[in-house]
């Protein structure tokens, strides 16, 4: 499946299976590595939707659910169901969140330790626990799910 995206209104198709690796390195900050070239890509939520802001310059930005391709959704990047992800292997020291908490951005969900230093997971965006996938002391493999908000 493709990703479609809207830059300055221009639809841009994305084949995930191009995109070597996304990870966010901090709350709506991502390294994104494509064809060994890595970029830095901020996503800043404003009043007129979402921006992505790469180089010093910024884009207005949609994406679109091509599963959703006739009702052209306004649907944008931070809705619906997000999995916070392990970026690297470990072993979940805290969870600071049970299911049906309310969370703000940048607010800390579970605490994780990998090569010696702990890791607060936070999250990237204002939405409610649908559920808590790991408990304190759980090993975590790279990737693996450990809490889905909404």
């Amino acid at each position: 499946m493709k990703w479609q995206v809207l830059v300055h209104g221009h639809p841009i198709e994305l084949d995930p299976a191009e995109v070597d690796t996304v990870r966010e390195v901090e709350p709506n900050v991502y390294a994104v590595l494509v064809g060994g070239e890595s970029f830095e890509v901020r996503i800043i939520p404003g009043s007129e939707g979402w921006v992505a802001e790469l180089d010093g310059r910024r884009f207005p930005v949609e994406a679109r659910d091509p599963r959703n391709a006739t009702r052209r959704s306004k649907t944008g990047i931070g809705v619906g169901r997000q999995n916070v992800t392990a970026p690297m292997p470990g072993k979940v020291i805290r969870v600071l969140v049970k299911e049906g908490d309310h969370v703000e951005t940048g607010q800390g969900l579970i605490v994780v330790e990998a090569m010696k230093m702990q890791n607060e997971m936070k999250a990237s965006r204002p939405g409610r626990v649908i559920s808590v996938l790991a408990q304190a002391g759980n090993t975590i493999a790279a990737g693996d799910a450990l809490v889905v908000l909404e």
